[in-house]
């Protein structure tokens, strides 16, 4: 896998680079390039950093720090199987108990939630700090959910953390799986001010809270700059700038929406072309003519009374 130059191995933590100590310098440089290229493209680019992961895990398989990133890009990338092996070698290496809740998580995606339940009662809980509480609580609680106990899920997130006003990089996240749980259970007027306490504190744009919020008040996003708008929505939004190019009075056109409407208002015989047509209405025309022939006898009369004057002077 190829690295960018500008990668060093120096980007990693102090603490990785100490464990990367163990092995030869050049060897050890390899992998902690490799290891930058997983955290940077872990969230963006998943299946690369699954890849660039491989490759540190071959060079490297006895080292924790190596271990777990390789577990990391296995459950982002959704093989659960692969990255709870991995984040059990990380854990018997190190004893750490912090990759708990995401071991659990990794029943879940093999599809044992009971598994991930029977976790969330282990001794292990108890060694987390406050965010890996939360996290446990939350896998608890989606291992509920799997089981289609809605109810029970809802109790599981009820804490002293979802009842807290101070807002935590976890707070938005545990709000919003608290308002999905609601919904779930068939609370949904409850999980409305929920989704709007998650949308308050997610301010990394971690959930996607405020479009749950909106899409439950019912408003509709439209983007004027999307090139695949609605061809009927662009019809629409023409109408009144057609109608304005038509005239101020409305009422003296009639507008046809289709082919169909004209054939209804027209017969067959009507919408023969006339070649002859010269341009002049029929009816018109026969005006013009009858005004022709007004003013022609006008000045026929005039030219008499004229003569007669002349004759009896």
């Amino acid at each position: 896998m190829p690295i960018p130059e500008d990668v060093t191995g120096f980007e990693l933590d102090a603490d990785v680079r100490q464990e990367l100590k163990s092995l030869p310098k050049t060897l050890a440089d390899d992998v902690a390039r490799n290891l930058v290229m997983v955290a940077r493209l872990l969230d963006g680019e998943p299946e690369e950093a699954y890849q660039y992961s491989r490759v540190a895990l071959r060079l490297a398989s006895r080292v924790a720090a190596v271990r777990e990133a390789a577990g990391f890009a296995s459950y982002m990338t959704q093989r659960y199987s692969e990255a709870l092996t991995e984040f059990r070698a990380a854990r018997r290496m190190t004893g750490r108990a912090d990759l708990w809740p995401v071991m659990a998580d990794c029943e879940r995606g093999l599809g044992r939630p009971e598994r991930a339940l029977a976790m969330a009662g282990e001794p292990e809980v108890k060694q987390l700090d406050k965010a890996g509480q939360v996290e446990m609580r939350l896998v608890a609680a989606g291992a509920r959910s799997d089981m289609e106990q809605f109810d029970a899920a809802v109790v599981t997130l009820q804490s002293p953390e979802l009842a807290s006003s101070a807002v935590h990089p976890w707070t938005a996240r545990l709000r919003y799986a608290y308002a999905e749980a609601l919904i779930a259970a068939g609370r949904g007027d409850e999980a409305r001010d929920w989704f709007a306490k998650a949308a308050e504190a997610d301010t990394d744009g971690s959930t996607n809270a405020s479009e749950r919020l909106a899409e439950i008040d019912g408003v509709e996003f439209t983007d004027a700059l999307d090139p695949e708008l609605d061809e009927d929505d662009a019809e629409q939004a023409d109408a009144p700038a057609a109608k304005k190019r038509g005239g101020d009075n409305a009422d003296d056109r009639v507008i046809f929406e289709d082919e169909e409407d004209v054939e209804e208002y027209y017969d067959e015989d009507d919408l023969e072309i006339d070649e002859d047509f010269d341009g002049v209405v029929p009816e018109r025309a026969e005006d013009a003519k009858a005004d022709e022939v007004g003013e022609a006898e006008k000045a026929e009369k005039a030219e008499k009374d004229e003569a007669k004057g002349d004759a009896q002077a």
